[in-house]
């Protein structure tokens, strides 16, 4: 498996492997977002592709290309058409990747912005996109949603990427059913039930040992409530960063 990705320009924007780390996780006590496996997994899942210079965006409200306006330091004004602009309209702050990816045959790209990274005043919209016969770039877009002001900080992620199989996707055919159906997994689940019930009324009475563990690490360490550790388990992404060839 491979991915192209083909500069348009040198100053294209730098791709690196996504990073787990968010300035709101470490805002909190003792960082507690980051017991939360399945948020740092995803914000490694894929690759970041970083602004190339500071992006101040102005929206008075008005359906227009000119009731936007995009603001840049005065080095990187001169580079600045090329990498943001209000194509769209009604607010949609258009970004330019620099980059044409190709992709192996039956594979596309999911766009979207970095995940569990929030902006206040602005949106971004998602795309999946046919990388693997496309002769041209796409974009990353962001939607303000309403007026104001919104900074991007020149080294922030503006595109979040990730290779996607189209046709594995449409095979999958899901099935609802009653958990009693499964009496191996609907057991377990109680177990689960029953000790994240007592673990939180210990929690709420202020249990000495409870506090001191602060959390159950079951799913962190791979492992279920009756002992049993899970085939296979991740706690880190590791993805590779592009190479220059």
């Amino acid at each position: 498996m491979h991915l192209d990705c083909y500069k348009i320009y040198d100053r294209a924007p730098e791709i690196v492997p996504g990073r787990s780390q968010r300035e709101w996780m470490d805002a909190f006590p003792d960082r507690h977002p980051y017991r939360c496996l399945p948020l740092t997994m995803a914000n490694s899942t894929g690759w970041e592709i970083l602004c190339p210079m500071d992006l101040k965006i102005v929206w008075d409200g008005g359906p227009m290309e000119h009731n936007l306006h995009l603001f840049t330091r005065k080095a990187d004004q001169r580079y600045l058409p090329s990498f943001a602009d209000s194509h769209f309209r009604r607010g949609i702050v258009t970004m330019h990747t620099g980059h044409l990816f190709r992709t192996p045959p039956g594979w596309g790209i999911w766009a979207s912005g970095p995940p569990n990274f929030p902006k206040d005043g602005i949106a971004p919209l998602t795309g999946l996109v046919e990388t693997d016969w496309l002769p041209f770039p796409f974009t990353m877009n962001w939607q303000m949603t309403r007026p104001g002001e919104v900074v991007f900080k020149k080294g922030e992620p503006f595109c979040f990427i990730m290779p996607f199989e189209h046709s594995k996707t449409e095979q999958i055919q899901p099935e609802r059913k009653m958990l009693h159906s499964n009496p191996e997994l609907e057991k377990e689940y109680h177990a689960w039930q029953t000790s994240r019930g007592t673990f939180n009324e210990k929690l709420k009475a202020l249990d000495s040992e409870t506090v001191k563990a602060g959390w159950q690490r079951h799913y962190m360490k791979g492992q279920k409530v009756t002992g049993d550790k899970a085939d296979a388990h991740q706690t880190k992404r590791r993805l590779k960063p592009p190479v220059d060839v």
